[in-house]
């Protein structure tokens, strides 16, 4: 899978809790992706695609061709 190539976000795995009656009953693996998106961007004077993950284009760290 893809990861941003800003802040190296990827795809995080944990367990999902199902709680019944205040007890941990079952445990199911769950996957969070991040929201990557495919953006051209300059450097040194070539452009090029890359994967961004949103949070990094929204705080200006990536200057889009």
């Amino acid at each position: 899978m893809a990861s941003c190539a800003v802040c190296g976000k990827k795809t995080q795995y944990g367990n999902q809790l199902s709680i019944t009656r205040s007890h941990i009953s079952k445990r199911t693996s769950r996957t969070v992706k991040p929201n990557l998106r495919r953006v051209k961007v300059e450097d040194n004077g070539n452009f090029k695609r890359i994967y961004v993950c949103a949070k990094c284009l929204k705080n200006g760290k990536v200057k889009r061709a």
